[in-house]
């Protein structure tokens, strides 16, 4: 029969390595040796034009770039150089490298372009000659095509950071059927994405696999025994997905294997398996946050080149193994918020590298070994919230680089070391809440790094060391509930960067320093129930009265604060004796009608010059700029600046209601003018920069600004339901009742995606730097958008990894910003910020959405909120124990909702900014439970 031959398209002849498999399928198909004469001298046409290889590339890279750019940067100037016309060779390409024989394309590298909402498509398996593709921090979305996983020669794949979803090459086909998948591979990187289902079928095919980051995901099921056959994986990371099952032993046969991150969202069955012991090159074990049980194996002191050892907030039980003693290369271990019991393994002696050892909120008991006062290289120790008794070591400090002490919420007893700062690097000491006795240290005064002392609940008696006034960066000292006598120094008011002074309940007399006015930071003051005397008017105190009210001052007898103790009580009365008032009476009357009459007459010729003023004032001296187009004119702008149009008033301006001409409000907020010497704009340039830049559904609109000799103006959207922190904490307490738990749910969502947002998909990444419930404002649906971007910060260098324990791009600052309660630890120990500050901040919002109160004020001798629900809530964070602490207010149901919250509250504001979680676990984490909850309140389980 004979064969038919069919001409290959004509329209496909301008890619020549198509045209040599047209001719390929001619010569197989023996036609007339008339056509072969025929299609030579085309062939060789098409051939002189342009290699064969890179014409191919540049059809793919043609394909790549109308699918990268199909979202809304379609008319972008984005990737303009790539010009695929015929005449441009690939390789100059911005992001393309070539290989300099084969002129083919070898490496993409696209980090941190912002191609909104583009995709793969299939046709990038066309560069067949592509060893490594990088489309990092991309905004990316829909599927990962499956044409990748059979690139021959593809070694280095990295998509994380993007917005990219679905399964990931599912297949039903048996597993002795399936294609190879990723045969090449060395290093595959998808962390922080959205894809779902089963983990990847890797196995024994993959053993050039090195680094393998799956995280960040939301994966389910268990890990597949097969990935114990990729024997050359190094670095393995399925932290943040939403994992069960047993966790393989099998994983122990990857002897090449040296970080292992298996944490965080995930959920396992059983515990550490003890084959991990045979993990002879690991480096690094995280496994916190994932719902261990059972001991910790004591095959893990096998492991001697472990160096971090994270097993922190599981339900771990039994004694801490003493083998982990055998550790030599071990420098951080975390245990903390287990159900440890027994005590701390002596050995831990032999630990000479350990810097940072966490033990705290366990069940522990007996003494803090001796000889961890002899670890030299100790900078962090963390033992708080357990049942620890007798004294601290003797040694601490003495010979180590101390620099962070939590010994909280225990039994110890004996007296304060003398030399906890003798490295002159301690920044934080929490030693509240033991029997400890004594005197406080001199020493500690010699200690400038100190940034918060907390020395509260104990039994220490002496005066208040002047010394102490020269720990330049303290920002908190809480010596409360103690028995100090004495007076208060008043060098103690040199620390001018001091936030919160805690005096309360002890036996401290004499009177109370005025100086205290000139600290200008100092946002509460407590000096209650002491045995204070002297007269203290309200103008001597100034802004310390609006902190403390009247509970910073009660309980002390001999002190008179005037119109705050009591309604009797003035201080010019107390100054002047009743007869010389009598004396002077007749020349006060006189005196009194004439400065009357001069204020009468100042203020008339003030009104007169001001309304003279308005009248002629000139448009020109305002400048107005608006972002979209509105009915409004700048003499309505300030006309509305009045004070009954007064919505709010922040650290950094006042907020007016406006009105436009069509009826459309606005929110105006007025910052004042900028000091000529100090330059200072009050936030205006980064709430412009910022906002004006930004566009999220969830972050409140910047609809234009003013800009003039008074002052600045920006002009907002208005939110008629006010701000979260007004709804939670108002005076009267009824907002609070009517935003249910479903609507709290979602109100944090919503707050947690605009934070996804700036972290993750703007280009440079924005810090938010004040992240509090009174800057997350509500519109008429009560749908929450972050505001107030006076302190935002750009972070224009990229992360360093992009696991859980990676460092974040960091900056650093002059000095700390933000609000006292949502400033996270280690933002004032370093003043170095990342996007783990404001996931602290944000842990602090959520607690508040929970429990219904304050972060600072509603503890009694608490420090804080994050500190009162450490130490209220039982380390196994059980339902039970979250409704025990949950909003009165609202009905204790459903349960599940309330404790899963607090849980993700309680991870944000871990002490260790590794440890937190990102915004975007924090924003998949909520979203994946805020469907529960709308369901269940239809059926009124929830109040909204």
């Amino acid at each position: 029969m004979k064969r038919e031959f069919e001409f290959p398209s004509f329209s496909n002849l301008n890619r020549p390595s198509l045209l040599m498999r047209a001719m390929a399928q001619v010569q197989r198909s023996k036609p007339h040796p008339c056509i072969l004469h025929l299609l030579l001298p085309l062939f060789a046409v098409t051939s002189a034009g342009a290699s064969p290889a890179s014409n191919d590339d540049l059809y793919a890279l043609s394909k790549l770039k109308s699918s990268l750019l199909s979202g809304s940067a379609r008319n972008s100037t984005l990737l303009a150089d790539w010009d695929v016309s015929a005449s441009h060779h690939c390789c100059n390409f911005s992001g393309i490298t070539c290989d300099a024989t084969s002129s083919r394309v070898v490496a993409i590298n696209l980090t941190g372009v912002p191609l909104q909402d583009g995709v793969l498509p299939a046709e990038i398996s066309l560069l067949d000659a592509l060893s490594s593709l990088t489309i990092t921090s991309c905004s990316l979305s829909g599927p990962i095509p499956a044409s990748l996983s059979s690139m021959p020669l593809l070694r280095h794949l990295n998509l994380s950071n993007n917005n990219l979803a679905g399964a990931f090459f599912p297949s039903s086909a048996p597993e002795r059927r399936r294609p190879t998948y990723f045969p090449s591979l060395e290093v595959l990187d998808v962390y922080n994405n959205n894809l779902f289902g089963p983990l990847p079928p890797l196995g024994r095919s993959n053993a050039r696999l090195r680094h393998l980051h799956l995280g960040g995901n939301f994966f389910l099921g268990s890990i597949p025994e097969a990935y114990g056959d990729m024997e050359g994986l190094e670095y393995l990371s399925l932290n943040g997905n939403s994992l069960s099952g047993r966790v393989p032993p099998s994983l122990s046969r990857l002897k090449k294997l040296r970080q292992v991150y298996l944490g965080y969202y995930n959920s396992f069955d059983g515990g550490i398996p003890a084959e991990f012991g045979e993990l002879d090159a690991l480096v690094l074990l995280d496994m916190a946050g994932c719902s261990l049980t059972g001991p910790i194996p004591p095959e893990l002191g096998r492991l001697t080149l472990l160096q971090t050892l994270y097993l922190q907030w599981n339900k771990l039980s039994g004694e801490i193994p003493a083998q982990l003693g055998n550790l030599k290369s071990l420098v951080n271990i975390d245990i903390s918020f287990n159900d440890l019991t027994g005590q701390i393994p002596a050995s831990f002696a032999g630990l000479t590298r350990l810097k940072l050892l966490h033990l705290f909120v366990n069940h522990l008991q007996g003494v803090i070994p001796e000889s961890l006062g002899e670890l030299a290289a100790l900078e962090d120790l963390q033992v708080g919230s357990n049942n620890l008794s007798g004294g601290l070591p003797a040694n601490l400090g003495k010979n180590t680089r101390l620099l962070r002490l939590d010994v909280s919420g225990n039994q110890l007893t004996g007296a304060i070391p003398p030399h906890l700062c003798a490295g002159r690097r301690l920044q934080t000491m929490y030693l509240m809440e033991n029997w400890l006795s004594g005197s406080i240290p001199e020493d500690l005064g010699n200690c400038k790094t100190l940034i918060v002392i907390c020395l509260n609940s104990n039994l220490l008696n002496g005066s208040i060391p002047p010394e102490l006034s020269h720990s330049e960066s303290l920002l908190m000292l809480d010596l409360s509930r103690n028995h100090l006598t004495g007076e208060i120094p008043t060098v103690i008011t040199n620390l001018k960067g001091l936030k919160k002074l805690n005096l309360s309940r002890n036996s401290i007399s004499g009177k109370l320093p005025l100086e205290i006015r000139h600290m200008a930071s100092l946002t509460s003051l407590d000096v209650s129930y002491n045995n204070l005397s002297g007269c203290v008017s309200r103008s001597q105190l100034q802004g310390v009265f609006a902190a403390s009210e009247t509970t910073g001052f009660k309980g002390n007898p001999g002190l008179c604060v005037e119109r705050v103790t009591a309604a009797s009580c003035s201080c010019q009365q107390r100054s002047r004796g009743r007869g010389k008032n009598m004396r002077m009476l007749p020349w006060l009357v006189p005196t009194i009608i004439a400065v009357v009459v001069t204020m009468a007459m100042a203020m008339f010729l003030w009104l007169w010059c001001h309304r003279r003023a308005v009248r002629w004032r000139r448009p020109a001296s305002w400048k107005m700029t608006l972002f979209q187009n509105m009915d409004l004119e700048m003499d309505d702008v300030l006309g509305c600046l009045r004070e009954e149009n007064i919505v709010g008033r922040g650290g950094a301006g006042t907020v007016y209601r406006c009105a436009t001409r069509g009826g459309t409000e606005v929110a105006v907020k007025r910052l004042p003018g900028p000091v000529p010497r100090r330059r200072r704009d009050h936030g205006f340039r980064a709430e412009v920069t910022t906002l004006g830049g930004v566009r999220h559904r969830n972050i409140v609109r910047l609809l234009g600004f003013a800009t003039g000799a008074e002052g600045n103006l920006l002009l907002y959207e208005y939110m008629p339901a006010g701000s979260l922190g007004a709804v939670l904490h108002g005076d009267r307490g009824t907002g609070a009742a009517a935003l249910g738990w479903g609507a709290r749910l979602r109100v944090a969502t919503e707050a947690a995606r605009a934070l996804c947002y700036l972290h993750h998909e703007c280009s440079p990444r924005i810090l938010h730097r004040d992240v509090k419930s009174n800057n997350i404002l509500l519109d008429a649906a009560m749908e929450a958008h972050v505001a107030d971007f006076g302190l935002a910060k750009f972070l224009r260098r990229g992360a360093s990894g992009s696991g859980s324990g990676a460092v974040a791009a960091e900056e650093c600052v002059s000095a700390v910003a933000g609000t006292f309660g949502y400033i996270a630890p280690e933002y004032a120990y370093t003043l170095r910020v990342d996007e783990k500050t404001d996931v602290y901040s944000f842990g602090v919002v959520l607690l508040e959405l929970v429990t219904g109160r304050r972060p600072l004020g509603d503890f009694g001798d608490e420090i804080d909120l994050v500190h009162w629900a450490r130490s209220t809530v039982p380390r196994s964070l059980d339902d039970t124990a979250v409704l025990a602490v949950a909003d009165p207010r609202l009905p204790p149901e459903p349960a599940a909702v309330i404790a899963r919250l607090f849980r993700v509250g309680m991870s944000c504001v871990r002490e260790s900014s590794q440890a937190r979680p990102t915004m975007r676990e924090v924003m998949h984490v909520l979203s994946s439970f805020v469907a529960v909850a709308d369901q269940a309140s239809t059926s009124s389980a929830l109040p909204v």
